[in-house]
């Protein structure tokens, strides 16, 4: 008795007692409410996807933009250091040649003392020998 009892409380007996004519009605209005919600669903779907679609393109152009950005940047980094590079080898010539001239010069200062001590050990020396032929003389 209790399964019978459960039974009745599952079943709709009221909508089975529908005339034939009212159930194929609701049946259809049914059909046509879910019909009419699963249009929503794939425009809403359709949307949502041309949305993610449109977002998705923006940020791979945004990317391509950095990325370009970015090359650019290196380049001019590396025209940049070029150019230091180029500075660089300039000033490292330009200190060998000074380094030369000062080595050239310190020899030509070198050789000048060195005359100029043998010019004045010779002025020495005549000053000495005219002293002693002086001192000879008297």
């Amino acid at each position: 008795m209790r399964s019978a009892t459960r039974a009745q409380g599952l079943l709709d007996w009221g909508a089975m007692n529908i005339e034939p004519g009212a159930a194929d009605e609701n049946l259809e209005s049914r059909i046509r409410e879910a019909e009419r919600r699963l249009e929503e669903a794939a425009t809403l779907a359709a949307e949502t996807e041309k949305r993610a679609r449109a977002e998705i393109e923006a940020l791979e152009a945004d990317l391509e933009r950095e990325r370009e950005e970015k090359e650019r940047a290196l380049a001019g980094a590396e025209e940049r250091l070029g150019e230091i590079e180029s500075q660089v080898e300039a000033a490292e010539q330009r200190v060998e040649a000074a380094e030369r001239r000062a080595a050239t010069a310190e020899e030509t200062i070198a050789d000048e003392l060195a005359r100029a001590r043998e010019g004045a050990a010779s002025w020495l020396r005549e000053q000495l020998d005219t002293i002693r032929r002086e001192a000879e003389g008297r």
